[in-house]
């Protein structure tokens, strides 16, 4: 039972979720698979000690602001979900924590500016396009740069992302991105509706692009919904629910404008939380069944190929030692692991070595590498040392965030001439035959009908 009703229309979570709180058993399991703990070593820092504070806050013993920073440190990887016998809905309880911070303690203004306006909306999601990619050409990258001007008025975090973020397109070049990828041979298989994200769009637009046209490769026609926006990922982390809520909607209603077999998407964090709408909006009585739908539709790009057949798409062998990360969202949350490896060791050519430990998370957890740069940063220092033995000279991933984390441990260490950071979307693309998947408008497709 919930201990104050939500409101059915919005799905407010006033309060926590007694029966997933008393469920915790207190066994230890979720021990070992917590980041924090192993690092800090200290209950406050585990799931079950969490859960634990949150129980206190329950009961009215401690005010949510004292627990505060204990959930902040929280990475919300959910690994804790997998090790726990008793199906403690961890994550859920975290959201809901967060969501009493939130209205106990608002988020800086910058931030909540940046949150529910530029990451919030999709016109926001197209400013930060130009705004990235005008920093990066008009030479205002290489000033703040050589004053430091992030170390000195952000955080160390957002600093060292900053490094990370590769040089992107112009936002008129992807204003040409085409709305159809259709295959160019044999029959449509299926019809994908593709979701591009925000982060995964703004700073690796080209991966999504290449994601489109693998899947056209493959039999799929692709279509690039309009009126999308953020899944809504980072304000259920960050708290701020209602937002996350109006992500939610927003996307629906878009979706819901074109026709489909799935919902698609390359980012692994955005995959949790789409396959969560149906939870999420379950109280609301004009969108719990609209959400059931959408999120059941939701398919991982890796998820989908791989239900295709790996033998599906056309292929040109590659060369050298790739080694594969796990998504937390991906693998914890959506329960996606052997298909993206299937997919890579069906590549001829490349010689593929499994990651240890590759199913602990990498420290990005969104914005948490920004927020909470050192615990960040210590979990990511054991994922490099991590990929350095396994000799690999290119590690692929599935998640924009890790990607940008990765990409900023390997700079840390040195090693960025010796290891390449990829999406499995990039890798597959690379590893087409020539001219498979390329996208096809309605025009090219009329001349290559009428000359067949």
């Amino acid at each position: 039972m919930i201990a104050e009703p939500a409101h059915p229309m919005t799905a407010r979570p006033l309060s926590l979720d007694e029966d997933s709180l008393y469920t915790c058993m207190r066994c230890g399991f979720c021990l070992p698979a917590c980041p924090t703990y192993r690092i800090r070593q200290v209950e406050s820092a585990a799931p079950r000690g969490r859960i634990g504070l949150m129980k206190a806050v329950y009961e009215g013993k401690l005010d949510i602001l004292q627990i505060a920073d204990h959930l902040d440190l929280c990475l919300g990887c959910r690994a804790c979900e997998v090790a726990c016998p008793a199906g403690v809905p961890y994550g859920h309880l975290l959201e809901q924590g967060r969501a009493l911070v939130a209205a106990a303690r608002p988020l800086p203004p910058l931030v909540r500016f940046a949150y529910n306006r530029i990451l919030g909306t999709p016109g926001g999601i197209r400013l930060a396009n130009w705004a990235l990619w005008l920093y990066q050409v008009s030479g205002l990258r290489g000033l703040v740069r050589r004053l430091h001007l992030l170390e000195r008025l952000a955080t160390p975090g957002l600093a060292s992302m900053e490094q990370a973020v590769p040089p992107v397109p112009s936002p008129l070049r992807r204003a040409r991105r085409p709305k159809i990828y259709r295959p160019l041979s044999g029959r449509r298989r299926l019809r994908v509706a593709f979701f591009t994200g925000c982060i995964s769009d703004i700073v690796f637009p080209e991966t999504n692009d290449n994601a489109m046209k693998v899947l056209a490769a493959a039999g799929c026609e692709v279509v690039v919904v309009p009126g999308q926006g953020c899944c809504g990922a980072v304000h259920s982390h960050a708290g701020e629910h209602e937002t996350a809520l109006r992500q939610a909607k927003r996307n629906i209603a878009a979706f819901e404008k074109v026709t489909y077999d799935y919902i698609v998407t390359a980012t692994g964090g955005c995959g949790a939380a789409l396959k969560e709408y149906g939870r999420m909006l379950a109280g609301d009585p004009e969108w719990s069944e609209r959400a059931r739908r959408f999120s059941a539709a939701c398919r991982d790009f890796s998820e989908l190929l791989d239900s295709l057949g790996t033998d599906t798409l056309p292929r040109r062998p590659l060369h050298g030692t790739v080694t594969y990360q796990d998504s937390c969202h991906l693998r914890n949350g959506q329960k996606v692991t052997a298909q993206s490896r299937k997919l890579l060791q069906a590549i001829p050519g490349i010689r593929y070595v499994e990651l240890p430990e590759s199913d602990r998370c990498c420290g990005a957890a969104g914005t948490y590498a920004i927020f909470q740069t050192e615990m960040s940063d210590r979990i990511l220092d054991e994922k490099i040392e991590k990929l350095k033995a396994t000799g690999a000279d290119t590690l692929v991933v599935a998640n924009a965030p890790c990607q940008l984390e990765m990409i900023e441990g390997i700079q840390r260490a040195g090693l960025a001439n010796r290891i390449r950071v990829r999406h499995i979307a990039d890798v597959l693309a690379e590893a087409l035959a020539p001219n498979a998947g390329q996208p096809e408008t309605d025009r090219s497709r009329e001349v290559n009908m009428r000359t067949k």
